[in-house]
């Protein structure tokens, strides 16, 4: 008998009917012997259509409210699909964050789960019954609701995992796994049976939609065996290993394209501002990207990084009074642009690997805004009407498949 953490997204209860399946699904698990914790999104659209209700009132809704408020979707869906459960004879219990205690941080929007008590949860398995946890949610030190941001149901999942010391926490998606690239860009797109730790968190960070970078890195601080599978068509899907030899890890693991995002670039600027920077982007909960500095030190620096639109938004009118009182400093700053990524160990031990990427772009004669390497990853910055042509190439070009 293993302990099961599945979690399901808001495609794969995005209709009652479709909850009804996922309950059949958990019901099979049963079956075959196992205890399950089931974790829950909010169906698909929910939290935009309530999020825009918010907008109609009142566009800088305070960050509190909107966490109340889009905390809401998920209380339908695990009432609904304990509903579903009790109808075919199995004993199921749906509870909130806040039953459970998941406890955050006060960062609402984006908040981070800092622990999570078992005692309910242990009550629940110990009666018998199918535990139904809302994802996405938590509470801070003050009882607040609090929210972790999109896709942090997929973080729910792996906390819960790693606080009762789950067997395994299964993501079901619409996906059958986590493929070398969206298969809506390229037909060639493989499905990996396995993935490395370390690969399945930069494709997560760099715009891979199977499963947030949160959960990932929480999975890796925890060891937590993640594996990957759609509500669909159940099978193998990919699971994601803490393999260490390199040999046994693939040479490219996958390609990803992240849009929506803003490159800014800074010139003649201190250490001292650059710190200002830095330190204003953290407070505000704003996370970067291709981060480089370069120039003479400590006051003609060159520093540009990258973030998404809608965090530029948010610290936009902070940023450029910082940049104000910034002797000489001079800025560029461009939106709306997409970030193309091969992920894999290659990278870095396969020269070819890099020599073969940039040939493909210097034929593809793509302008570049920003180039960042590290030791398991290549990503360019380019206009989003070329990256998925782009990355299709790459793919063509890396795995020798046809787009």
């Amino acid at each position: 008998m293993a302990l099961l953490v599945q979690k399901f997204g808001g495609t794969s209860v995005g209709t009652t009917e479709r909850i009804e399946a996922v309950a059949d699904l958990i019901i099979r698990t049963v079956q075959a012997g196992h205890k399950v914790i089931a974790v829950v999104s909010a169906m698909a659209g929910e939290t935009n259509r309530l999020l825009g209700l918010a907008q109609r009132i009142d566009v800088k809704a305070t960050a509190r409210e909107l966490d109340v408020l889009a905390a809401a979707g998920e209380q339908v869906t695990i009432a609904l699909l304990a509903i579903a459960l009790v109808k075919r004879g199995y004993p199921a219990v749906s509870l909130l964050a806040d039953q459970v205690c998941i406890h955050t941080d006060n960062k609402f929007g984006k908040a981070r789960i800092e622990r999570v008590d078992t005692e309910r949860l242990a009550l629940e398995l110990e009666q018998g019954h199918i535990v139904v946890v809302a994802g996405f949610q938590g509470r801070d030190i003050e009882g607040n609701l609090t929210t972790l941001g999109r896709g942090g149901s997929d973080t729910s999942a792996v906390a819960l995992a790693a606080a009762v010391k789950a067997d395994e926490c299964q993501i079901y998606t619409d996906v059958d796994g986590v493929y070398t690239i969206d298969p809506r860009i390229c037909s060639g797109a493989r499905r990996l049976p396995q993935i490395p730790f370390g690969d399945m968190l930069e494709l997560a960070s760099v715009g891979a939609k199977v499963l947030h970078s949160r959960s990932v890195e929480y999975a890796g601080r925890h060891r937590v065996l993640l594996r990957v599978l759609s509500t669909f068509r159940p099978d193998a899907g990919t699971l994601m290993t803490y393999e260490e030899d390199p040999m046994q890890l693939p040479l490219i693991s996958g390609i990803a394209c992240q849009h929506g995002l803003t490159f800014l670039q800074l010139q003649a600027l201190s250490h001292t501002d650059f710190c200002r920077l830095l330190n204003l982007l953290a407070e505000r909960n704003v996370e970067t990207d291709m981060v480089q500095q370069y120039g003479v030190w400590p006051d003609q620096l060159t520093v540009q990084l990258v973030l998404t639109n809608s965090d530029w938004l948010q610290v936009a009118d902070d940023v450029q009074n910082l940049l104000k009182n910034c002797r000489d400093a001079q800025h560029r700053i461009q939106a709306n642009l997409a970030k193309l990524s091969v992920v894999g160990i290659g990278v870095r031990s396969q020269p070819d690997v890099v020599a073969r990427i940039h040939q493909l772009l210097n034929q593809l004669n793509i302008q570049i805004w920003a180039m960042t390497q590290t030791e398991s990853r290549f990503s360019v910055l380019m206009a989003p009407e070329l990256v998925e042509g782009a990355a299709a190439k790459l793919h063509q070009v890396l795995f020798n498949s046809d787009n």
